[in-house]
């Protein structure tokens, strides 16, 4: 894992812009503490710069900026390569082999580059990267990022001229480190942050700068034309899997072949010349990656959990019992008002663009905890998302089907009807019967309300995806774009509605929100994260399985859990899920609160220049009087005024 860097001006550089690149490097080290390289061509105007975190091939012949042997490529590249043993061995049967300098999976990266192209090439590859490619033949700049986008790159153009130049890095904070680089903040992505709490892509939160998008590569000349192109596409993919690849065997093959898919994936990626663990929360999903870790291990796996003090969120029990059925070496930290008042001041570095998942607190923490122990942590993201997981999921399902036979009208009636009881009543009202089973029930019936008259179950999805509905009463500039702009969603029309939210999840959700959160948490502490469920064969087995098959027997993620049952006791996992939450809702009324009203009314950055003051002000009178929890509002406008209180 790494943190790369760099800048491209057709005209040539000036002596400067070594000291430039190494500005630009120096503020991602986090990125990458180990090692930092540079690599320039001042004739053609390339320079690329890298930060190295070394894991696999620790010796200089993993260093990088790293040259192909044939010397027509140079690369800086963040990220793994979990088969290129495999794709090793395929390039030496080929006898298109290089007379290899290390062991480790940059050099057998380019070596594919330049025995196959760039396009057949990144189809072979199974990880997760981001890289700048120079071609010194055709004197081309190619960035390329993986299929589901774990690992990030920002690009855009600045300058007029001979002083037009392309700016790339992993971290905005390295384009912050580049004189040309201009901060033009984008009201479209204000707009867009405080709608689904993060930034998705190509936007980025400055006009100008977009995120690559995830399976796609482009091709940048000199001229300033760039040619992009999609070597993965998650909806196909997904059609075709769910469609004319659908699984047809039994039950019990199912899971035995999950299991062994999974069980692959994860000794794949449990490959380093560096300590490994896992985050281990007690869930499904991280106790399945720790358990199959487990199994194949000689030694205890290190896991590593988070715990709060507030009961209803605490999930800590449940992963120390895990933890000690498995024999795992187990750490946790129960996180203290304390720890959040710490923490909440690195947020606007550790998220160089806003960023509104709260549960980015205690993913920065256990993050914190497990790079004392390991270099490498795997996690069990990306299982709700493949395996029906979340409640609109089971919702769509069960519920919607029936639902929607309901005209509109009368439904937007029932949503009225409950949104007229406050959030806080509905909790009263239910506290006796719900109170060991929901957390929050009320605030949980108004956004089901708010979506009741939704269209059809694309309108639904989006809905429950957005965070804040009401954004016009707070938004100075808001914006129409609903973050799908040219998605072909018609490619997934013909399926069902919980694989079409799924779908929808694996462009979305998933790389805007969980991927972001977790790369940018472990980066900021020089930690590199691993998701075995986003390997690719994992990820084509789990869409090609029928909805029937994922919610089965009253049950969400159905196959998984039956591999989980196998390794560990079903009496130790049977509980409602309760998610990554944390109880930000009576933080800000605690020990956030001086923190926050700093952001509201004491920022230097004027609240107005993008919110309604007054509204915002009524906002967080209503959330401090117990009246409503107003935190899905508050959070994306408190994190946006830290962040830009940090930039100046």
């Amino acid at each position: 894992m790494c943190g790369i860097a760099g800048f491209w001006r057709p005209s040539g550089l000036d002596e400067g812009a070594a000291a430039r690149l190494e500005a630009m490097t120096r503020a991602i080290a986090r990125r990458g503490p180990d090692a930092a390289g540079a690599w320039i061509d001042r004739d053609r105007g390339v320079a690329l710069g890298h930060r190295r975190l070394a894991v696999i091939d620790l010796s200089e012949s993993g260093a990088q900026p790293m040259a192909s042997a044939n010397g027509r490529y140079t690369i800086v590249y963040n990220g793994e390569i979990y088969n290129f043993q495999d794709l090793r061995v395929r390039l030496e049967e080929e006898g298109v082999a290089p007379q290899w300098r290390g062991h480790g999976d940059t050099e057998v990266l380019l070596a594919a580059i330049s025995a196959w192209g760039i396009d057949q090439a990144l189809t072979a590859f199974n990880g997760m990267f981001a890289f700048a490619l120079w071609d010194r033949q055709t004197g081309q700049l190619t960035l390329a990022r993986d299929r589901m986008g774990e690992k990030p790159i920002y690009y855009g153009w600045t300058g007029q001229g001979a002083q037009r130049t392309l700016l790339f890095a992993s971290d905005l904070a390295a384009l912050h480190a580049c004189p040309a680089f201009e901060r033009t903040i984008d009201d479209r992505a204000v707009a867009l942050l405080f709608r689904f709490g993060h930034v998705p892509d190509p936007w980025s939160i400055y006009a100008g700068i977009s995120k690559l998008r995830p399976g796609t590569f482009v091709t940048l000349s000199a001229d300033g034309s760039e040619g992009a192109r999609a070597y993965w596409d998650s909806l196909t993919e997904y059609a075709h899997a769910a469609g004319e690849g659908r699984f047809t065997g039994t039950a019990e093959e199912a899971v035995d072949r999950l299991e062994e898919i999974l069980g692959r994936a994860i000794m794949r990626q449990a490959e380093a010349d560096v300590p490994l663990g896992t985050f281990l929360s007690g869930g499904i999903d991280s106790s399945a990656v720790t358990a199959l870790l487990q199994k194949h291990s000689a030694q205890p796996v290190k896991s590593f959990s988070i715990g709060f003090t507030e009961s209803t969120y605490d999930e800590s029990p449940h992963a120390r019992a895990v933890a000690r059925h498995l024999g795992t070496d187990h750490h946790e930290l129960i996180v203290s008002p304390e720890h959040v008042q710490d923490t909440i001041p690195l947020l606007p570095g550790i998220y160089s663009e806003p960023f509104a998942d709260s549960s980015q607190l205690p993913t920065f923490l256990v993050a914190q905890m497990a790079r004392r122990e390991v270099t490498v942590a795997l996690s069990g993201d990306a299982g709700d998302e493949l395996f029906a997981g979340y409640n609109r999921h089971v919702h769509a399902n069960s519920t919607w089907p029936r639902l929607r036979l309901i005209p509109r009208p009368l439904r937007a009636l029932a949503g009225r009807g409950i949104t007229a009881v406050s959030p806080g009543r509905w909790d009263a009202l239910l506290a006796r019967p719900l109170a060991a089973r929901m957390v929050g029930v009320g605030e949980k019936l108004h956004k089901a309300a708010e979506v009741l008259a939704s269209a059809d179950g694309d309108a639904l999805y989006k809905a429950l995806l957005n965070v804040n509905r009401s954004s016009n009463a707070y938004l100075r500039h808001p914006s129409a774009c609903d973050g799908f702009e040219g998605r072909a969603l018609d490619r997934i029309a013909h399926l069902p509605l919980p694989d079409r939210m799924m779908a929808m999840d694996a462009i979305h959700y998933l790389p805007g929100d969980i991927l972001t959160k977790v790369d940018r948490a472990a980066m900021a502490v020089s930690l590199e994260t691993r998701v075995p469920m986003l390997d690719v064969e994992v990820m084509r087995f789990a869409w090609s399985l029928p909805v029937s098959l994922k919610l089965r027997a009253g049950l969400s993620k159905w196959p998984l859990r039956q591999v989980l049952y196998r390794h560990v006791p079903r009496a130790l996992l049977e509980r409602p899920k309760q998610g990554f939450g944390v109880p930000i809702h009576a933080w800000l009324r605690g020990p956030l609160r001086h923190w926050a009203e700093a952001q509201l009314f004491g920022n230097s950055q004027p609240l107005d220049d993008y919110f309604d003051p007054a509204a915002v002000t009524g906002l967080w009178q209503r959330h401090l009087s117990g009246a409503e929890n107003c935190q899905h509002q508050l959070w994306p406008i408190l994190t946006f005024q830290a962040w830009r209180q940090a930039q100046g």
